[in-house]
């Protein structure tokens, strides 16, 4: 009687375990179930990956003054580096970014597989020449030590700024792409390839450094008023904007959020807040 009951146990534990498998595996592979859970995640927060300075801040001047009243959740997670808000965009476990330009979005995907594609530009960071030692350009002598960003694109944005100001000479036509040894000219100076996220740290033990605008910002220096030179905004190409995975660019939470980093509240904010170290740059992104 006792292994009777057992066996009648055990039959319900393996009837009821295979319903369940039988129940994941339909849920799995069901056009119409699959389609039901796109449309409850579009109707849960949309999460985007940022960096935190300038573009976590603008996200989150969003996130508590805009978004509710357009119907928007947002979430934000701050990343420190210029990968992971690709892979996560592209894995999914983020739905978007805000953190690159296109230079640098083009680079990665190339070089990664990736198909995380532009949706808004929002703004402008302009890159600019720092110094603890120099008060000019002119102060920058041969001999002298210059930190540059090591990624394909602002090392090349950053080699091109110190070529338009004579303190380098650069292959004809080499235009954003150049890497060292690109340079025909280093008129005496040594250079330092980093992180762009590091090169604010090392400041204090090289002559110069060129930085990108949110790490100067994140670093307290002051673009429009520390660097030494910056780029100049009109025509830029490198204006930052919001990225989704290909394929996602219709999701509605997507359309109303680019919406609203385009709004002239979000102008006002960025040049209020920014005073000329970030500017405003709306629009579709550069083919």
């Amino acid at each position: 009687m006792r292994n009777s009951r057992q066996n009648t146990k055990l039959a319900a534990v393996a009837t009821a375990a295979l319903a369940l498998g039988l129940t994941a595996c339909g849920t799995a592979s069901d056009p119409a179930a699959a389609g039901a859970g796109d449309k409850a995640a579009e109707s849960g927060p949309l999460v985007v990956a940022a960096s935190p300075t300038p573009h976590a801040d603008i996200l989150n001047f969003v996130k508590e003054n805009l978004a509710e009243q357009a119907g928007l959740e947002l979430e934000i997670r701050e990343f420190t580096d210029y990968v992971l808000p690709n892979t996560a965009t592209q894995s999914g476990q983020v739905d978007a970014n805000y953190f690159q330009h296109k230079p640098y979005l083009d680079d990665f995907n190339e070089k990664n597989g990736t198909t995380v594609v532009p949706v808004v530009d929002v703004h402008l960071e302009p890159l600019g020449l720092y110094s603890k030692k120099a008060r000019s350009v002119e102060d920058i002598k041969p001999g002298q030590t210059v930190a540059v960003p090591n990624d394909t694109t602002n090392e090349g944005r950053a080699l091109r700024l110190l070529a338009e100001h004579g303190l380098i000479t650069l292959k004809p036509g080499v235009g954003t792409s150049a890497r060292l040894s690109d340079i025909t000219d280093k008129k005496g100076l040594e250079f330092k390839e980093l992180e762009a996220a590091t090169v604010p740290r090392a400041l204090n033990d090289v002559d110069a450094a060129v930085i990108n605008g949110n790490y100067a910002i994140e670093a307290d220096l002051r673009p429009s008023e520390d660097a030494l030179v910056l780029e100049e905004a009109e025509d830029n190409p490198y204006a930052n904007f919001l990225a989704v995975k290909k394929g996602n660019e219709k999701d509605a939470r997507v359309a109303k959020l680019a919406k609203l980093l385009n709004s002239p509240e979000v102008k006002r904010h960025i040049e209020d807040t920014y005073t000329g170290s970030v500017v405003p740059a709306f629009g579709a992104p550069a083919k």
